[in-house]
């Protein structure tokens, strides 16, 4: 069984960053392909970026260039470090890992297995 543990999430003024982190365990998580969603109030959930175990990676149009995913195999936990907040981010931040390896990426829902509890950030203007 995996479970995922986000952190890192809060409030801040526009223009800010945050790293956000999501700590795993489970047998060999460190083999999964990982990735981070966040849905907004009344929005649907959105696929942010995914990260294979190589470390290549996948971002949506809409966070390419402010949005950074990386992983520590070696600690079992996935960062996401978010430059150039706006309110349009504020959200629920989800955490996702799937044993499947999608060398080609993915940002879809249904590919993911396991999802993690969230941290929510709130930016204001």
């Amino acid at each position: 069984q995996v479970q995922l543990v986000e952190s890192g999430g809060g409030s801040v003024q526009a223009g800010g960053s945050l790293r956000l982190s999501c700590a795993a365990s489970g047998d060999n998580v460190r083999t999964y392909y990982m990735g981070w969603f966040r849905q907004a109030p009344g929005k649907e959930r959105e696929g942010v970026a995914g990260i294979n175990i190589y470390g290549g990676t996948t971002y949506a149009d809409s966070v390419k260039g402010r949005f950074t995913i990386s992983r520590d195999n070696a600690k079992n936990t996935l960062y996401l470090q978010i430059n150039s907040l706006s309110p349009e981010d504020t959200a629920m931040y989800y955490c996702a890992a799937d044993p499947r390896p999608y060398g080609l990426g993915t940002l879809a829902s249904r590919d993911f297995r396991y999802w993690g509890q969230g941290t929510q950030v709130t930016v204001s203007a």
